[in-house]
């Protein structure tokens, strides 16, 4: 509206600057006998300013009118580049769902040395209420366990990546949560290939306070366990969301020290759309 307002101004400055020069140039002998020389030189002073003043007018709309088209232009690449991202993550998305049986065991020494020599390592999550802080973990105060969930892919691409945002276990109407003790908001789960069953299975690592009631060598009842997990797939796309499985119990015991619970459901909720991971944030991970 401001621009139109400009330009109407301009056209009438400029038919009015016409219309006086034309007066001017008929009428120059009469105007010259009634006014005197400095008259018009102040008349030809106000002439070359109002010529200036249309001149920067016209310059300021053309300027004006190109930083519109370079914003238009911008805004229309943005969402063009918006629309192909959301059209590429749609189309490369990975859903899995936990199947079979849950197992519940000891943690590799190695991998447990691996943690406590440098606890920047991730692959755990730590037992705790609230928000993680810097928790001095040792053998002597806690736990280690792994968590083994067989995967299937239920719909979209293979998955490359699982990163696990919280675990929440409940037992005897007791809750027991467990979070990434690198301060990040995920941390990394392992994938392993079984060539005997021929599926992929979700590692989580634990670590449990000695004193809490988490885990007995005995028996452990657990109704079902929370998930919130980053699926990522493949191709860069990942989407969030909870998954609930729920066991059935009591617990079976097979080895030494082996668990296993039966799942008997398990639900995926969505709670982040699928979206175009952040390369160079994954390439910070792994270096």
């Amino acid at each position: 509206m401001k621009q139109n307002k400009l330009f109407k101004y301009l056209i009438i400055s400029t038919i009015a600057i016409f219309i006086f020069s034309i007066v001017s140039l008929f009428f120059g002998d009469e105007l010259a006998a009634s006014f005197n020389v400095i008259g018009i030189r102040i008349a030809v002073l106000i002439v070359a300013f109002a010529s200036f003043i249309s001149s920067a007018l016209f310059s300021f709309l053309v300027y004006a009118h190109n930083k519109t088209v370079s914003k238009i232009n911008d805004d229309m690449n943005k969402r063009a580049e918006l629309f192909r991202e959301l059209q590429f993550a749609s189309a490369n998305y990975s859903i899995i769902e936990f199947t079979d049986r849950m197992l519940i065991y000891k943690e590799s020494e190695r991998y447990k040395n691996k943690y406590l020599n440098n606890p920047l390592f991730g692959f755990h999550l730590i037992e705790t209420v609230g928000e993680v802080k810097d928790i001095e973990v040792s053998d002597e105060l806690y736990d280690f366990y792994s968590i083994r969930i067989p995967f299937k892919v239920l719909e979209g691409k293979m998955v490359s990546r699982i990163n696990v945002n919280e675990i929440r276990f409940e037992k005897e109407n007791e809750k027991f949560y467990f979070y990434p003790t690198n301060k990040e908001l995920f941390t990394e789960g392992y994938i392993l290939y079984n060539e005997q069953t021929k599926r992929n299975n979700l590692i989580v690592n634990l670590i449990v306070d000695k004193k809490s009631n988490f885990f007995n060598q005995e028996v452990n009842v657990f109704t079902k366990i929370k998930l919130v997990v980053k699926v990522s797939s493949l191709l860069g796309v990942g989407i969030t969301g909870i998954n609930e499985l729920y066991f059935t119990n009591p617990t079976q015991t097979e080895g030494d020290g082996l668990h296993t619970y039966k799942i008997n459901s398990s639900n995926f909720t969505l709670i982040e759309r699928p979206r175009v991971d952040n390369l160079s944030e994954i390439e910070g991970q792994i270096k």
